[in-house]
């Protein structure tokens, strides 16, 4: 009797979800603040290579947050690929009590140099590809060339089928 009512208590009662360490919890959303991504592999068993913490939080975590619009989901080759949104930065800024100032390195501008500009087009090396010029030359170059001396008559023997110059014919089929 006490064994029914157990069964069916449990079949009432909501489904919770994975119970995760706050350590670990707070180890992972540190990490994907700092970063603005994280990468984890599809494996079950095992830590996160980038944290010391089990590869199944970091993807039970992640799942959280992608089913309350807080990152956005990829998954290549047996890798998931999370990415903050505005939301999820806004979420994690007010659990880990961060100033404003504080934003992800994915929102960080860059520092790179200025690129100098496009060197004028007669200094551009020749282009690859149709028409462009490259290696042997391009269309203009083979349509300027010289004909075929008029005793140039090439041979094609075999039809393709492996026979070169001096081979014995293909057999004739047979009707």
């Amino acid at each position: 009797v006490i064994l029914h009512h157990v069964i069916r208590t449990c079949r009432t009662l909501p489904k919770m979800g994975m119970l995760i360490v706050k350590k670990n919890r707070e180890l992972v959303y540190q990490y994907v603040f700092k970063e603005g991504v994280i990468v984890a592999r599809k494996q079950f068993k095992g830590k996160h290579p980038n944290l010391d913490v089990p590869n199944l939080e970091v993807l039970q975590l992640m799942r959280s947050f992608v089913s309350r619009n807080f990152a956005k989901e990829q998954f290549a080759w047996r890798h998931y690929y999370w990415t903050l949104t505005n939301e999820g930065i806004e979420y994690l800024r007010e659990f880990l009590h961060l100033p404003s100032e504080i934003v992800p390195a994915t929102l960080k501008s860059s520092t790179r140099s200025v690129p100098q500009s496009r060197p004028a087009e007669g200094d551009r090396p020749p282009r690859m590809g149709r028409g462009g010029g490259g290696y042997g030359g391009g269309r203009d170059e083979y349509r300027k060339a010289q004909p075929a001396p008029g005793d140039f008559q090439p041979q094609f023997a075999g039809a393709g089928r492996g026979r070169g110059i001096g081979m014995a014919p293909a057999p004739a089929a047979a009707v």
